[in-house]
């Protein structure tokens, strides 16, 4: 393992924690989106089938099975818990039109055609994408806690340095899955924007403020 996947990794457990501690201590899930939590569990439950059956190492096995139960901690918070304070109206985002071409999409490119392989392929694909509602949401309310700009920054953080560890895996093992690039490329362009302004402005943008900025860049361009 280089310093690249363990950052990145490390990353991607300080942005799903930052989640976390946000509903816990605000005793609310307001702004976030329960459909990409919803769409996340997905994605690590399709992807760590075969966490019985496949041993790679002690920790492989204890990442995975951390980032399954912060997964479906984080659904229970915003569903059970805390679901008076789940803003419904606002994350309307139509789930069904990401899981139709990805579901398509994992049965035509996958490596081999068994359940196990489909289904893995199925949330690499899915991952890709399964920010979106939760962008749509700050969207189309225009605002969210600083937190929140927190959570998606180390997500953004997370796929960016996985690019770097698919970049040296390629130098140093000779190591290409064009699956996993592809859709961790198309996963960071959707952070790019955010991120950009993230850093240059800091929590000064505030999800308002980029909100606003965004609808500025589209009418001047």
């Amino acid at each position: 393992m280089n310093i690249f996947r363990l950052a990145g990794d490390v990353s991607h457990l300080v942005a799903i924690l930052i989640l976390l501690m946000k509903i816990w201590r605000s005793k609310s899930c307001a702004g976030i989106s329960g459909k990409s939590q919803v769409l996340f569990a997905l994605v690590f439950t399709t992807r760590y089938l075969d966490l019985f059956t496949v041993y790679i190492s002690a920790y492989n096995t204890v990442m995975k099975v951390v980032f399954l139960a912060l997964s479906y901690a984080t659904v229970y918070l915003i569903y059970m818990r805390f679901r008076n304070s789940y803003d419904s109206e606002n994350d309307t985002f139509r789930v069904e039109f990401l899981l139709v071409p990805v579901i398509g999409l994992s049965f035509l490119e996958n490596y081999a055609f068994t359940p196990l392989e489909i289904l893995w392929t199925f949330s690499i694909f899915l991952e890709s994408v399964a920010i979106m509602p939760q962008l749509f949401m700050i969207t189309k309310t225009g605002e969210a806690e600083s937190i929140t700009t927190h959570y998606l920054f180390f997500l953004g953080l997370y796929r960016a340095l996985y690019i770097a560890n698919w970049v040296w895996r390629y130098h140093t093992e000779g190591f290409y899955d064009q699956i996993a690039i592809v859709s961790g490329v198309v996963q960071t362009i959707f952070y790019c924007d955010f991120f950009y302004l993230y850093v240059t402005r800091g929590e000064e943008i505030g999800l308002k403020s980029y909100c606003v900025m965004k609808s500025q860049r589209s009418c001047s361009s």
